[in-house]
This record gives C-alpha cells, sequence and structure tokens, in this order.
C-alpha cells in the first residue's frame, strides 16, 4: 500500500459509552469511503472493527480496533474503542497516539458516565475534540437535551454545526448552518441531496449561524477585525478560525448522525479532511521527561506501540505509531524499557482483521507490526538518533478482584506464560502471585473484564482455570498494654539452651506516654513489609540480658508478627519494649533468645486485647442523579461511611470509606441498580477494626486456613 504525506494523514479516536453507536458509525464511514462494499451489522456480527470472536459473542466492543479509510486524497486513521468502563484501560492506552477525539453520543440518553469519564482525560491530555449526536432516529431522541447536557460538560465551546430538521422515526434530513444548506437522506441513507434550508427553519439556521461566527471570531483577532468590518464571515473564513480553535480545544463542532440508516457520515469525514489537524500539527504524545514529542519526517527512527494483541497461526501483533523517521521491515531498533535490540518484522495497515501489507510507514501514521516479541504495550522502539523514551500510560487503579483457581498440577508455567502474555496487551489487568493469602488474584476494572480475561485463558490458552472469592489480607494488632514473660530452657545431652525474656507490648500511638519503671537504652522504628510499624526498644538495665541477643530477640518478635498470634494474619502498630530477663554463661545463645522472644511476644498479644483489622478502601462513584439515592443506600448496607458528594452537570458523584470484604460484589451490583450507568473507581485508604461478629468468623476461617499457630 502507498504511503501517505504526514499533512494528509488524519488520526481519530471514535469515544463514547457504550450503546453510542461508535461501531456502526466506523462501519458507514468505511461504506461510504468506499473501503468496504457492504455495511455490516452488529446483531448479524459482520462488523468490521469487532471481529475477534469473543466481540461478536457479546456483540460490542472489547478491544481497540485499527482502521483506516481514504477521503479524497487524504488517510483517516480510526480507532474504534469499547465504551463499557470495563475496559477503559482500552481507550486511556489509545487517546495519546489519535490527534483528535470524535465523541458519539446518544440522542436518546445524551452525556453518560463513561463519555464524562474519557472527555476528562482528553482534557488532560489536551486532545482536540469534535461531537456525533448519533441515534437521531431513535423514539427518544432529543437533540437540544444531549446539546444541554454537552455545554454542562463542556461549557459553551460547544458550537452546534449542524441540527436535525426532524428527529424520531421521520428523521431524514439534516441542517447544516456552517454551509447553510440541509442535507436530505433517501430511503436506507446514503447519498444526501443539498437542498436550500426551508422557510421554517431559516430564523432557527440564521441565529445557529450567528452563534457559531460569533464563537470562532471572538477566539481570533483577524477575525474578530473581519466579522466588526463585514457583519459575518464567508464559509471560508470560517473554515480557517475553525481549524485553529478546535487545534486550541477552544470550540467543540457537532455533527448529526444517523449511523445504522447510513445518514451523516459523509459530511463527518469531510470535515475531519479539511479542518482537523494533521500529526504534524497535533501530538498528543510526552517523553518520560514529560516534553512533548513532535513528529518529525526527517528524524531517526522512533516508534511508540500503544496496544498489542495475538491471533492464532500469526502470533503476537503490535499497534504503533510512527513518531519519527520512516519504518520498514527488518529495521533494528532499541526498546528503550530493557535495552534489547528489536528487528521489526512485516508493516501492514488495518481494516479490522483484515491486514494490507506496507512497505514503509512515515511519521504520524499507524500500523501494526507482527511477530514482535517480547514488545508491550507502553513499548517504545527507538534507533539511536532518536533521544525519547514515551511516558506510560496512567496507572488505572483496579475495582475488583478476584481467586484463580488452577485444575490439576503441573500447568502451573503455562498459566503464569499466558497470563504474563495477555497482560502484554492489557495494561488494566494487574497479576498478584499473593504468598501470604496463598493465591492468585486477578485485578480488573469490572466483572465483564474479568469474565474475558478467563475466557482468554481457557479458549486461546486451552487452561482448565476458574474463579474463586479472593482471600482479604486482614491484620492483627492490640488495644491495650500486656506484659508477659517466657522462659525457655532445653536440656539434651551436651549444650543446651537457656534465654528468658520479659516484654512490655502496648499499641503503637503518636505521643505515647512512657511507663515509669522503665529507662529507654535504645530504640528502633521499623516500617514492616506488610504495612504499619513496630517500634522495638531495649530498656534492659544492670546486664541481665547482653546487648548481642538483642537482634536475636528482634526476629523472634518480626517473626511471630509476621504470622500474627490471633489467626496467623500479619500484625502491626505495636511497641515492644525488652525490660527485663536472664540469661545462663553457657546455655545461652540467639536461637533460644528467638524462641523466648517469639513465646513472650504470643503470650502478650493474646492477653492483650487483640482486634483484627481490614483494609478499607476509597470509593469513588459516578451516576446519573436518577439513580443516586439506590447507590448512597447500597454503599451504606456494605459498611461504607458516605464521605461526601458532588456533581458535574447530570453527573453526581459519591465517595465513601468501604471495607475491602464488602467490596468484591460491588462492582456488578452498581451495573445492576444503575443499569450499567455508572463508572467505578477505588484505592487503598487505611486499616480499621472489624465489628466482633466479623472478627469471630474470620479468626475461626483463617485458623482452619493457617493450621495451628506455634
Amino acid at each position: 500500500m502507498t504511503a501517505y504525506n504526514p499533512s494528509s494523514i488524519r488520526n481519530v479516536i471514535l469515544a463514547g459509552h457504550s450503546g453510542s453507536g461508535k461501531t456502526t458509525l466506523a462501519e458507514a464511514m468505511l461504506f461510504e469511503s468506499g473501503m468496504i462494499g457492504r455495511r455490516g451489522s452488529i446483531l448479524e456480527k459482520s462488523t468490521v472493527s469487532d471481529f475477534h470472536a469473543i466481540e461478536k459473542e457479546k456483540q460490542k466492543s472489547l478491544f481497540t480496533s485499527l482502521l483506516h479509510l481514504d477521503w479524497r486524497g487524504v488517510k483517516i486513521n480510526l480507532l474504534d474503542t469499547p465504551g463499557t468502563p470495563d475496559f477503559y484501560g482500552e481507550v486511556v492506552g489509545s487517546l495519546p497516539v489519535a490527534d483528535t477525539a470524535l465523541f458519539v453520543i446518544n440522542a436518546e440518553t445524551g452525556v453518560e458516565v463513561a463519555t464524562s469519564a474519557l472527555w476528562d482525560e482528553g482534557k488532560r491530555l489536551g486532545l482536540p475534540a469534535l461531537i456525533a449526536v448519533n441515534r437521531l432516529d431513535a423514539p427518544r431522541s432529543d437533540f437540544q437535551r444531549s446539546i444541554d447536557m454537552l455545554k454542562e460538560l463542556a461549557g459553551r465551546s460547544v458550537v452546534v454545526v449542524q441540527y436535525p430538521y426532524s428527529e424520531g422515526e421521520d428523521f431524514h434530513a439534516i441542517i447544516d448552518v456552517l454551509k447553510m444548506t440541509m442535507y436530505e437522506f433517501p430511503e436506507g441513507g446514503g447519498r444526501p441531496d443539498k437542498l436550500p434550508i426551508p422557510e421554517s427553519h431559516k430564523a432557527q439556521a440564521e441565529l445557529l449561524q450567528n452563534q457559531l461566527i460569533e464563537a470562532i471570531a471572538e477566539n481570533d483577532e483577524t477575525l474578530m477585525d473581519l466579522y466588526f468590518e463585514q457583519g459575518t464571515l464567508d464559509e471560508y473564513q470560517m473554515r480557517e478560525g475553525l481549524q485553529s480553535t478546535i487545534l486550541q480545544r477552544q470550540l467543540f463542532p457537532v455533527f448529526c448522525t444517523s449511523a445504522i440508516n447510513n445518514m451523516g457520515s459523509g459530511r463527518i469525514m469531510g470535515f475531519i479532511s479539511n479542518n482537523l489537524p494533521s500529526p504534524l500539527e497535533a501530538s498528543f504524545l510526552e517523553s518520560d521527561q514529560g516534553e512533548p514529542i513532535r513528529m518529525d519526517p526527517d528524524g531517526s527512527d522512533g516508534v511508540y506501540c500503544f496496544r498489542t494483541w495475538t491471533e492464532e497461526h500469526v502470533g503476537q501483533l503490535s499497534a504503533m505509531k510512527v513518531m519519527s523517521g520512516r519504518i520498514h521491515q527488518g529495521v533494528d531498533l532499541e526498546n528503550r524499557r530493557d535495552g534489547r535490540s528489536v528487528r521489526l518484522g512485516p508493516l501492514a495497515v488495518c481494516i479490522g482483521s483484515e491486514r494490507r501489507e506496507m512497505t514503509q510507514v512515515p511519521a504520524g501514521d499507524l500500523c501494526v507490526a507482527l511477530k514482535l516479541k517480547d514488545v508491550a504495550a507502553g513499548d517504545t522502539l527507538a534507533a539511536d538518533g532518536f533521544r525519547y523514551r514515551v511516558q506510560q500510560p496512567p496507572v488505572l487503579e483496579p475495582v475488583i478482584r478476584k481467586g484463580l483457581n488452577l485444575a490439576g498440577e503441573g500447568n502451573e508455567d503455562r498459566l503464569g506464560i499466558a497470563l504474563a502474555q495477555i497482560r502484554m496487551g492489557d495494561p488494566a489487568l494487574q497479576v498478584e502471585h499473593n504468598q501470604e493469602l496463598r493465591q492468585v488474584i486477578l485485578h480488573g476494572m469490572g466483572e465483564e473484564h474479568l469474565a474475558v480475561v478467563l475466557q482468554r485463558l481457557r479458549d486461546e490458552h486451552r487452561l482448565d482455570v476458574e474463579f474463586a472469592p479472593a482471600r482479604i489480607p486482614w491484620r492483627e494488632t492490640i488495644t491495650r498494654s500486656s506484659r508477659a514473660q517466657y522462659k525457655h530452657k532445653k536440656q539434651s545431652g551436651g549444650a543446651g539452651q537457656f534465654a528468658e525474656v520479659h516484654l512490655l507490648l502496648e499499641p503503637l500511638k503518636a505521643q505515647m506516654p512512657e511507663p515509669g519503671d522503665l529507662t529507654v537504652r535504645d530504640e528502633e522504628e521499623i516500617d514492616l513489609a506488610w504495612g504499619g510499624k513496630l517500634v522495638f526498644r531495649n530498656c534492659i538495665v544492670g546486664g541481665v540480658i547482653d546487648n548481642r541477643f538483642m537482634p536475636a530477640i528482634l526476629k523472634g518478635v518480626m517473626e511471630k508478627m509476621e504470622n500474627g498470634p490471633m489467626c496467623g494474619c500479619p500484625a502491626r502498630d505495636i511497641r515492644v519494649s525488652v525490660f527485663d530477663g536472664s540469661m545462663h554463661p553457657v546455655d545461652s545463645n540467639e536461637a533460644a533468645f528467638k524462641t523466648a522472644a517469639r513465646m513472650a511476644f504470643r503470650e502478650g498479644f493474646l492477653t492483650a486485647s487483640p482486634r483484627l483489622l481490614e483494609p478499607v478502601y476509597e470509593v469513588h462513584v459516578q451516576v446519573p442523579s436518577l439513580y443516586m439515592g439506590d447507590v448512597l443506600s447500597d454503599l451504606s448496607s456494605r459498611r461504607g461511611q458516605i464521605l461526601g458528594m458532588d456533581s458535574d452537570g447530570s453527573i453526581q458523584m459519591a465517595n465513601a470509606h468501604v471495607p475491602l470484604a464488602e467490596l468484591d460484589t460491588y462492582a456488578s451490583r452498581l451495573k445492576s441498580i444503575t443499569q450499567g450507568s455508572a463508572s467505578l473507581s477505588r484505592s487503598f485508604h487505611h486499616y480499621a477494626p472489624v465489628p466482633s461478629t466479623v472478627q469471630e468468623k474470620v479468626v475461626s476461617e483463617t485458623k482452619s486456613m493457617h493450621g495451628e499457630l506455634a
């Protein structure tokens, strides 16, 4: 396939909530451009974009799909992304390689949660955007309500370029106020007739055109002067102003479509080719030093891998954006992540699963490299003269976790390889091999996200796996002071063992008072590997225990804290003072003092009103106001503490502290009570005491899991 000049390339990401019609719009654009001969259907499982078997089964986008088309000599690369929050990571990873975002809005529902979240991410990147209000043929279509919600989201910068002549089942025409033309579509869609605007709509069209002209002019001094002189701007001047204001995110033009009926896609493609920035004008990749990376057609080769996946009989495929130079098969590049040399294999441009070979790919263009090994999403591959490494995408906090059980023995290595392979193409997936909990735990963005991972393990890697409840990393502590002693004495024929240790255990708090009968000779504060602190103090007077045994006493305490006395869970936030004891000139040694310290700590801990602690997470929920009452009620039923509420237009937000033990089923419950319209994020916040009823149950269960405690 012939390479395009970078100035004739447009990289556009399709973003929006699930059900807004992104994939159907992409299908219409491919058909109208002549790239495909027949429009596919999601219901018929025949769309170009959703080509993975699991996408066809679920009838929705689960992965970012790379498409391209030619519109009058301009190459438009389309990135069709999932709209379900479970697969938000797919969108976040692809946003920086686009030069513009096309947000698709469902005219029946307006701005939804995923749209709002992705808009914020685009705003963070500074990504230009235009908007297509889709599904204007739907029975409950409400264009004006969608515009009102968009203005709540993005302010006065939202400007109407098109509006529907009529909505619902009668939708068949679009009035364009930039061209002051009505596009009337034949039954079944396709190429429209260009007609004068009817008298009944002239006043509204002129009002909207005047608002568009004023919005363009107020962001450009030259055009403002022309506007004052002429009283208006012509189409050429408006187009010139739109190009700069879109690039600067000063304006967000709104278009109308019925993608399923193939109405409106051609005008959007014309606007993209004429008015949206090329990769030379807009780039939103940054180096790991925070420097913007501009596309350089004449520089040393440099590419950024933003997605990987595997296909049977093909192996790994890597979707890449060329940042500099002009790459071709066989070129050797360095992976800036690990310094390894990578030789590029065959290069191709994609239309879904179809690949067309490219001999070379210029800066600014997107392509796929076949059969690259050890290249992950987020990697930078570059020649010596390219000095950047692209900044990694933001790490997404998972909202759900599940244990993974593998049937049979001997497949652990295969499971590890399979999870590593899936993880390379899915940075939102986190894999934890938890030695403390004796469990492999998958962390993901939702029930559906992890269900897809499980299905891939079964179908692609032929592994017999199933989910199990993820265990909770409980912690133990004490709530009052306690003194304990233990004398370890062992005689077995030769040299014996003798050690006696007296300990004071106290709950660790800020500004703790000093016991009046102790003199502190030495103090050490230790940050524990499992969280929390241990303060260890030497309060020995008179030399009853030699200083050389203090490290052994500390080691004995630490060993028992790692497997806590109450139920085998790590203990934390305790101050331990060694204040008395005895030793034998021959039989005392480090092993004896370690044993004595461990047993003294155990006895003291169990008499100091021990308490089980549980991890508490800060939960952030975004939801339409209609469902906020149900969300708050459900959070309270999960022992949640509501911290506050806020709103952003029609979207409301709730913050709460919720125990991890109550969150395992929360993502699916939230999806159920909000009909899939909510988004969720969570992050660890602190450990807190559990209710006594919970403690009794957990102690019994964890004792059986850990076995008898010494």
